[in-house]
């Protein structure tokens, strides 16, 4: 990878336009980024990482937008880079928001992607030719010609400020986790995650076989009973070595049993079945015959009553009798008793008629009323005819009335549509003057909320600043308490350290015993051995003090950082604020200019009701004048028309008042006349209708008495009481025919053969037959349940032994297979007695690779450190049980030994973990695949270099040029200035950051 210009704007600090010429920085190999405190140095590789792969680092939450930036530029990047031969321009723009083109406010730009590639051409001139706008394409392209990850990117192609360190003094397991991300070594723990999860799995198959077997074996407890002693033997959950071979030798015993007393069981059932089928034979003979006993007695009790019953039913025929001779006269007695009921009805209906006639037709005959009627038919005839004029009559009244309420509707419409138009002009004139007011109104509304915004910006701002003014206070205080703690643990530590110092003879001479030499002098006789002192600090008091002096550090530097962090917010909260204004008098300045926007807005509010006022008013004014038009036309009509209608009414009233005769109506005076001539014609009808119905009633009164006399009545009243419905007379047969069957059916049960015979015998004794059954029956029953459950007992117990014989043999399989997979994961996640390194499989494989590691940092490292450190990989066990394999340590070749990596000096931290990254460096290129990263940034860490040391580890950084590698060192050291010839200066206004690259060194 080679850089070759980086163009970026708007971004971050950067308020404007800037491009950086790599080609031009790098040509000596070696180049120096310098500037102040916070003003964009690492922000430029966060816009490599942003053109590259689309985000910033990830261990940094960078705002790509900047704040000093001009509302119109867009926040980009571009990048011209070199990757595995190809020269790309790579574009990026984030999403952010952006003015709206039209009107006011912003709307949200989506990001883009634009990448291309250079085509030469033959001539020497060449093009850049678009490749994609896909961001996912673009991505896929760039991670295949780079051949690494972002955060692979990250930590190879940036050496990042305060993380050198971090990976030198890491635990075996933060180390195993940075190598794994690095070296995509997860998959060896995926190995190791599913072989767990295969162990669980496992253990749960085997626990659940297990569970069935102990189920099965309580079942077969159950089902053997206290009379089989199933608990002899039987399998025990606490030992599993029993749920197998033995637990089915225990069951196929329990079986044995259990049919051995089936078979006892079933012998005895068979002898109680026997005596049973015995005694119920003799219970159903006594049955039977008391039964033929009670039989012969019913029978003869039966006869006895029907005798007693002769002279009723000898009553009862003679009712038949007379019922049959009733039913022959019953038509002419029927007959008789309706014509009487007709001359009856007649007469009452001529009453009836009579009485509705007039006293003039009162006492008239059947053939006057006729005549009376027919004269009155013939002068409703000619009325009828005069009916359409009288209807005629009525609709043109109706008309008129119409006519006379439509001229007051015209005249009114007429008056209120002039009246409307008279006051139009006034209205018109006040909506106008409201739709002026409206508009300036939300002029002034505009206003007021774009000043708003900003006053809320500064309020905002200046609560931020009030707040970190305050906690400001409290911190410094809070950071000299702990720069005098830390002060007071130094003091501490260098006194227990002395004090240590000055008896360590009496220290080592704890350790002597007699007859074994000196580890100072080899002596095996110890004459005089230094005594402790009395308050003598031993080697735990001394690390306690070390720990605390440390911890007292820590808590400095925390707060110092902190504090820091606190004044840049403050600062950058004065300058939103605008300064140390009150804030107080910014909160009051925005509640006026908030109480002016509510009043501008309501204001303004009625501009869109006056706009619909005014078009409603005009609209209203075109009808209304239309309106006025057509109702005087109207109006008009309407008085010619009524005063024609008024005539034709007159001359049509005269003729129909002299038909009425004094009545409201022609219908009425016709239906007067229509009932009277109606009543007549009924009284006529009613009047023929009596002479008819009483020359009938006589007649069939004759014909009723002499069929009466010859049925043998003495009148047709006792023929009528003798009538019988055909029901009752079919009744009274049945009763005769019943009475006469059950008496022969009696006489016939006495007369049986059987039932005789009984009756000749003692009486039967069922009582004491059942009573002997119901023993026989209790003792085979008792016989026969008992067999029942020996045999349900050994059918259960042998279904309960195959199935206890089947879930043995997925049980055995189980606890193999548990057995064997527990064991692998053991021994490759380092807990099983044969890792004897306690080393699991991925920290095994990244141990090869942190050898790799070790290996190239040495190069670098002993030049650095004038050949006396070297790094040492460690796979020894580590102590308290944890795990190893990922060591590092630290060889003095001054004293031959070695050392943890936590005993180094600042600056011997920071070449030795300089050495480490870049041999990480080089091991992760050529683990991403061999593509070369000619560019490399080491962002801060040279101040804690003495000035030799830092010659010697920037002559270390001039050979990578030898390599073709660029090195860009990221520094406030004044001494780099002086050496790098090629600088990019960064410098921080109030308005943003500016680039300035450099091509002498300083003096």
């Amino acid at each position: 990878m080679r850089l070759h210009t980086l163009h970026l704007q708007a971004f971050g600090p950067f308020a404007g336009s800037h491009t950086v010429d790599f080609d031009a920085l790098t040509r000596d190999g070696l180049f120096l980024l310098h500037g102040d405190t916070g003003a964009g140095k690492s922000t430029l590789f966060a816009a490599i990482c942003v053109a590259l792969y689309g985000d910033p680092p990830t261990d940094r939450k960078l705002q790509l937008r900047s704040d000093h930036a001009p509302a119109g530029l867009l926040t980009e990047v571009t990048l011209e880079v070199t990757l595995a031969g190809k020269r790309l321009r790579i574009r990026r723009v984030p999403a952010q928001q952006k003015p709206k083109v039209r009107g006011e406010g912003t709307t949200q730009q989506p990001a883009e992607t634009h990448l291309s590639q250079w085509s030469p051409g033959p001539s020497g001139q060449g093009h850049w030719e678009a490749l994609s706008r896909s961001h996912r394409e673009a991505a896929e392209e760039i991670k295949t010609l780079l051949g690494m990850s972002r955060q692979q990117f990250c930590q190879v192609v940036l050496l990042p400020q305060n993380e050198f360190t971090k990976f030198l003094r890491a635990s075996a397991s933060d180390r195993k986790d940075l190598l794994g991300k690095l070296f995509h070594t997860h998959r060896f723990g995926s190995v190791e995650s599913w072989l767990a999860a295969r162990k669980n799995a496992l253990a749960t198959q085997r626990d659940k076989a297990r569970t069935s077997v102990v189920h099965l074996t309580e079942r077969i407890q159950q089902e053997a009973g206290k009379e089989l002693e199933p608990h002899e033997g039987a399998p025990l959950v606490a030992d599993p070595a029993t749920l197998t071979g033995p637990a089915l030798a225990w069951a196929t015993a329990l079986h044995a049993k259990a049919v051995a007393h089936e078979r006892d069981a079933a012998t005895a059932a068979g002898l109680a079945e026997e005596e049973l089928a015995a005694f119920r034979d003799a219970e159903r003979a006594v049955h039977e015959l008391a039964s033929r006993q009670e039989a012969h007695r019913q029978a003869g009790e039966r006869l006895k009553a029907l005798d007693e019953q002769t002279d009723l039913q000898a009553d009862l025929g003679r009712q038949r009798q007379e019922a049959l001779q009733g039913q022959k006269v019953a038509p002419l007695l029927e007959a008789a008793a309706t014509a009487a009921g007709q001359h009856v009805r007649a007469q009452e209906d001529e009453r009836r008629a009579r009485a509705a006639l007039s006293p003039e037709h009162a006492a008239l005959g059947a053939a006057d009323l006729t005549r009376a009627g027919q004269r009155l038919r013939a002068d409703i005839g000619a009325l009828q005819a005069l009916l359409p004029d009288e209807t005629a009559l009525q609709q043109q009244m109706t008309d008129l009335r119409k006519l006379d309420d439509e001229r007051q509707e015209l005249a009114q419409d007429l008056n209120d549509a002039e009246a409307w138009l008279g006051e139009a002009p006034q209205r018109r004139t006040e909506l106008r003057a409201r739709l002026e007011a409206a508009r300036t109104a939300e002029e002034a509304g505009r206003r007021h909320t774009a000043a708003l915004d900003l006053l809320a910006a500064r309020v905002d701002a200046a609560k931020r600043r009030d707040a970190h003014v305050e906690e400001i206070g409290g911190a410094e205080q809070a950071l000299a308490a702990a720069q005098d703690a830390a002060s007071e643990a130094a003091r501490e530590h260098i006194d227990i350290r002395r004090r240590r110092t000055d008896g360590m003879a009496a220290e080592l001479a704890l350790g002597l015993t007699d007859g074994e030499p000196c580890a100072v002098c080899g002596s095996p006789v110890h004459p005089n051995p230094a005594a402790p002192h009395p308050d003598q600090p031993t080697a735990a008091d001394e690390k306690q003090a070390e720990t605390r002096h440390a911890q007292a550090q820590d808590t400095e530097r925390r707060l110092r950082d902190g504090l820091q962090h606190l004044l840049q917010q403050a600062a950058a909260a004065r300058g939103e604020a605008g300064g140390d204004t009150a804030l107080a008098d910014l909160t009051a300045e925005h509640a006026t200019l908030r109480d002016l926007l509510a009043a501008a807005l309501e204001a303004a509010a009625d501009s869109g009701p006056a706009t619909e006022e005014l078009v409603a008013l005009e609209r209203r004014h075109a009808q209304t004048d239309e309106a006025r038009t057509a109702a005087a036309t109207r109006l008009a009509a309407a008085d010619a028309a009524y005063d024609a209608l008024a005539h034709r009414i007159q001359d049509l009233d005269r003729k129909i008042t002299g038909a009425r005769a004094g009545e409201p109506t022609l219908t009425l005076r016709i239906a007067r006349l229509t009932r009277t001539a109606d009543h007549l014609t009924t009284a006529a009808e009613h009047s023929g209708a009596t002479a008819r119905t009483a020359a009938e009633h006589e007649e069939s009164t004759r014909a009723a008495q002499q069929a009466a006399r010859s049925a043998g009545f003495d009148s047709p009243e006792a023929a009528a009481r003798a009538r019988r419905s055909d029901e009752e007379i079919r009744s009274l047969e049945e009763e005769i025919d019943q009475w006469r069957e059950q008496r022969a059916v009696a006489a016939a049960r006495l007369q049986e053969p059987d039932i005789a015979a009984a009756a000749a015998l003692p009486p039967a004794d069922p009582g004491e037959a059942t009573g002997r059954l119901v023993a026989a029956t209790a003792r085979h029953t008792g016989a026969a349940a008992r067999a029942v459950h020996a045999a349900t007992r050994a059918s259960a117990l042998a279904d309960l032994l195959g199935q206890l014989t089947t879930h043995i043999e997925n049980l055995e399989p189980a606890e193999h297979a548990h057995r064997t997979v527990d064991n692998l994961h053991g021994l490759i996640n380092g807990t099983s007695p044969g890792n004897r390194l306690r080393m699991q499989l991925e920290a095994y494989v990244l141990a090869a690779r942190l050898e790799e590691v070790v290996a190239a940092a040495n190069t670098r490292l002993t030049r650095m450190s004038d050949h006396r450190y070297t790094l040492v990989h460690s796979d020894g066990r580590a102590s308290h049980g944890a795990r190893s394999g990922l060591g590092l340590k630290i060889t003095d070749s001054w004293t031959g030994k070695e050392r943890d990596t936590d005993t180094l000096s600042g600056g011997e931290s920071f070449f030795a973990s300089l050495s480490l990254a870049l041999g990480l460096a080089d091991v992760v290129t050529a683990e991403s695949g061999g593509q070369a990263l000619d560019t490399l940034f080491i962002d801060e860490g040279f101040g804690t270099l003495d000035e030799d040391t830092l010659h010697k580890v920037l002559d270390v950084l001039d050979s990578l040029r030898a390599h073709d590698r660029t090195v860009g060192v990221i520094s406030h050291v004044p001494e780099l200035r002086r050496r790098i010839t090629h600088r990019l200066h960064i410098r921080k206004t109030t308005t943003g950051s500016t680039l300035a690259q450099l091509t002498e060194a300083e003096q």
